[in-house]
Order: C-alpha cells, then structure tokens, then sequence
C-alpha cells in the first residue's frame, strides 16, 4: 500500500525557516519525480516544488525560487523542502504527491500525503 506522510510543518515568524520531510512507503518501483504543492484557504492547489529523478532536474515556482529547496535521501525514501525567509505568503497547507508507476519519464500525480499545516506571521 502506497502511503506518503509529511512532517515538520509548524508556525513561524516571517524570515523564519522549516524543513518539511515526506517518507514516502510502498513503492515497488522507482519514481520518475516527487513534488511539493500546497493549497492556501480560498486558492487552487499549486505546485511549489517538483525534484525530477531521472532527469535530475528541479522545478521551483517563482514566488519560492532562491528560498526553498526540495532534496531528496534515497536511503531513507524520503523528500524534504527546506523552507528559508518565510513569508507570510507561504501560509497554506504543503502536501507531497507522487507519480504511478510510468515506463518513460512522463510525471503525473496520483498519491498524495495528509498534508502539513505552514502558518508564517509577520
């Protein structure tokens, strides 16, 4: 059974940092990409961060570029975004979601974790 679970959401004061982690469980095949999204009250769900496996590549929304960091440690199966000069517009809730299984390296997104609750104050 597939499960993704985050941890490491909290409250922060703007310029403050996080590390959100995701361990990722059940996967019997390797992963073409891992992503970071969130959804704040009232807006649609974005994606923040993507990690390509593959390719190697990362994909970071511009509101978030040179702040946030998505990283990756196979060994323990689990993805991290390290979150630095928070503002109060990264309030929301932050999810991980991963693909199923896929031959080439095409991403989708068909599992997600329970969420992890980000609240920045100024």
């Amino acid at each position: 059974q597939v499960q993704l679970v985050e941890s490491g959401g909290g409250s922060v004061q703007a310029g403050g940092s996080l590390r959100l982690s995701c361990t990722a469980a059940g996967f019997l095949y390797r992963r073409n990409c891992m992503g970071w999204f969130r959804q704040a009250p009232g807006k649609e769900r974005e994606a923040v961060a993507i990690i390509y496996d593959r390719a190697g590549s990362t994909y970071y929304v511009t509101s978030v570029q040179g702040r946030f960091t998505i990283s990756q440690d196979n060994a323990k199966n689990t993805y991290y975004l390290q979150m630095n000069s928070l503002k109060p517009e990264d309030t929301a809730m932050y999810y991980c979601a991963a693909p199923k299984y896929a031959p080439d390296s095409s991403c989708s997104w068909n599992y997600w974790g329970q969420g992890t609750q980000v609240t920045v104050s100024s």
